[in-house]
C-alpha cells in the first residue's frame, strides 16, 4: 500500500505526458495544415535574391499568408521536420507559390531554383542581326545562335516559309524569357507570335506561304519608312500603285538595308548618288518590284498596312515635317518636285 501514492503519480506523470505530446501533435498539425482561404489554388509571386535568408523567406511566407507560423517554418525546415530527402537547400528566382499548399510543399517549390524572368522589347523595324545582338545584350541566349537558327533550313521548312531566312517573321513584341534559353526556343516565341498576330488580320488569312512572303516584304519596306501611323496606309498605297505599273519603289529604306546589314556599313547620315549605283538585288531605284525578302521585321501598323493600303492615286510622298514625322503625298512627279523644292525654300 505504500507504493500505492508513487503509482498514483507515475500515472499523472505519463498522463501528463501523453497529453502534451497529443498538443504537440495537435499544434504540429494544425501549424502545418494551411489556410483555407477563398483564394484557394490562386498564386502568390514571392523574390528570393541572392543572399536572402531562411529566416527571412519564413517571415515573407506568413506575411502573404502562406504560412501560419513564421518561426514554426523555420523550425520545420532549419531541422527537416518535413521529410526533405536531402533537408532543405533554399535557392533564389521568381516563383509562384500556390495558396493553399503545405509546408513540405512550399519547401520543395522554394527548392528549384526558378531563375527570374527577363522581359525584353523588340521594337518594330530591327533587322535579324539587331535583334540577336540584342538578345545577347539581355543575357538571353547568343548571337551567333540566334543567327544560324534564323538561317536554319529544316526550321525554315518545318515553319514552311518560302526564303533563306526568318527574316520579317520575327514578330517585335515584349517577351519574357529566362537567362540563357536556348536560341531555338528564343526564335520559336518570335515566329509563333507572328502567326498568331497574322491570323488576326482578315487580309492575311488564307493566303500561300508564297502570297504572305510578298505582304510581308512591302510590310518591313512600309516599317522602315513610316513615322506616324495614320500615314502607313497612304505609304503602303504609293508602293502598291508603283508596283501596279511596274514602276521602281525607290524607297531609300532598302538603300539603307544595302549600307548597313548587306555592306556591313555604319548608318549613314545620308543617301548619296553613288549609294543608289549599287548592283544589290534589294536596290528598288535600280530594280523595279519588290526586293528579294523583308528588309525588317515589321510590327502591326506595317502588316496591316500592307494588307489593305489604301485606295488612293497618289505615287510619290515626301518628309515635309520631320519633327512631327509626316509626309506629303502627290501624285504626279511635278507635284512632287514642287513640294521638294518649297521644302528646300524653307
Amino acid at each position: 500500500m505504500k507504493h500505492k501514492p508513487l503509482l498514483i503519480v507515475l500515472i499523472i506523470l505519463l498522463s501528463l505526458m501523453a497529453l502534451g505530446t497529443l498538443s504537440l501533435f495537435i499544434f504540429w498539425k494544425t501549424v502545418q495544415t494551411p489556410k483555407t482561404s477563398e483564394m484557394d489554388g490562386q498564386t502568390v509571386e514571392m523574390k528570393v535574391p541572392d543572399g536572402m535568408s531562411v529566416q527571412e523567406v519564413a517571415d515573407e511566407l506568413e506575411s502573404t499568408g502562406l504560412v501560419r507560423s513564421s518561426k514554426v517554418f523555420y523550425a520545420a525546415v532549419r531541422f527537416n521536420l518535413l521529410g526533405l530527402e536531402d533537408g532543405f537547400n533554399l535557392k533564389s528566382g521568381l516563383y509562384e507559390l500556390k495558396i493553399g499548399s503545405t509546408m513540405k510543399e512550399l519547401a520543395e517549390e522554394l527548392e528549384k531554383g526558378r531563375p527570374e524572368s527577363i522581359s525584353k522589347s523588340i521594337p518594330e523595324g530591327l533587322t535579324i542581326k539587331k535583334i540577336a545582338l540584342s538578345l545577347e545584350e539581355s543575357n538571353i541566349c547568343s548571337a551567333d545562335e540566334f543567327m544560324d537558327c534564323c538561317y536554319n533550313k529544316d526550321l525554315l521548312a518545318e515553319y514552311n516559309i518560302p526564303a533563306s531566312s526568318f527574316q520579317g517573321y520575327l514578330f517585335p513584341d515584349t517577351y519574357f524569357f529566362n537567362a540563357n534559353t536556348s536560341a531555338e526556343e528564343v526564335l520559336r516565341k518570335l515566329v509563333d507570335t507572328f502567326f498568331l498576330r497574322v491570323e488576326t488580320i482578315p487580309e492575311l488569312c488564307g493566303l500561300t506561304p508564297e502570297e504572305l512572303h510578298q505582304k510581308l516584304i512591302l510590310a518591313s519596306i512600309v516599317e522602315r519608312e513610316y513615322r506616324v501611323a495614320e500615314e502607313a496606309p497612304l505609304i503602303a498605297s504609293v508602293f502598291t500603285n508603283r508596283l501596279k505599273i511596274d514602276m521602281g519603289l525607290y524607297s531609300c529604306a532598302t538603300i539603307e538595308y544595302i549600307i548597313t546589314e548587306i555592306e556591313g556599313k555604319p548608318h549613314p547620315t545620308r543617301i548619296t548618288y553613288e549609294d543608289l549605283e549599287s548592283e544589290s538585288m534589294y536596290n528598288t531605284y535600280k530594280w523595279r518590284g519588290l526586293p528579294p525578302g523583308p528588309i525588317s521585321n515589321p510590327g502591326m501598323v506595317a502588316l496591316k498596312a500592307a494588307a489593305k493600303p489604301a485606295d488612293t492615286p497618289y505615287y510619290y510622298f515626301v518628309l515635309t515635317n520631320p519633327d512631327a514625322g509626316t509626309h506629303s503625298f502627290t501624285e504626279s512627279f511635278v507635284e512632287h518636285k514642287e513640294v521638294e523644292n518649297m521644302i528646300t525654300k524653307d
